[in-house]
């Protein structure tokens, strides 16, 4: 008996192995991987102390109310604010203390199920949990969050608020704006074909 012809079998790049079922479906898993879930931290951590270090120097150096001319619109100005941005619900610092505290817990969760979704998101949410994680830490400690940075045209902020904004705008700017898209490298030809 003759041995029968091999087989050239059609293997595609981008095809299961039997060749034949497309991968396009495949999915991969969103959660937060180590390395995602050490950069959001370290942000996070940042925000937080740069906040709070420059939120004790102001509280050490001037009195409330007291202000420093920087330059132009920019102050110094030493005020505590019990409410949220702007002052609003000043009243209510139970109520915002603990919305801030859900919404934290809410962007670790999302993060947690989705942190592998976009590569900038542990910078994004790191910059809104520190931001928001320090203004909280002021509202339980003291009951109240200290604001400094005074424009003169704008309600005095501090970091954190930045940071907020700051972490707003770069989830953002990642979920509006298209992603470039990466080019693939042309096959190189087969010289022996």
């Amino acid at each position: 008996m003759s041995e029968p012809a091999p087989r050239n079998l059609d293997v595609r790049v981008g095809s299961s192995t039997d060749a034949l079922t497309p991968l396009a479906g495949a999915r991969r898993p969103l959660h937060a991987r180590m390395q995602q879930w050490i950069g959001l931290l370290a942000i996070a951590l940042a925000a937080l102390a740069g906040d709070q270090l420059t939120k004790h120097i102001v509280a050490s150096h001037l009195t409330l109310d007291a202000e420093r001319h920087v330059a132009g619109p920019l102050s110094i100005h030493h005020v505590q604010n019990s409410g949220i941005a702007f002052g609003l619900f000043a009243s209510a610092t139970p109520i915002v203390t603990i919305l801030t505290a859900i919404a934290v817990a809410w962007m670790l969760v999302f993060f947690a199920r989705s942190g592998s979704r976009h590569p900038i998101l542990p910078v994004a949410l790191g910059l809104l949990i520190g931001g928001s994680a320090s203004n909280l830490l002021d509202r339980i400690r003291l009951g109240h969050v200290t604001d400094f940075i005074d424009l003169r045209f704008w309600p005095a902020f501090n970091l954190a608020d930045s940071f907020i904004v700051l972490g707003v705008l770069v989830l953002l700017a990642a979920l509006l704006l298209p992603q470039r898209v990466q080019k693939r490298p042309h096959p190189v030809p087969d010289a022996h074909a």
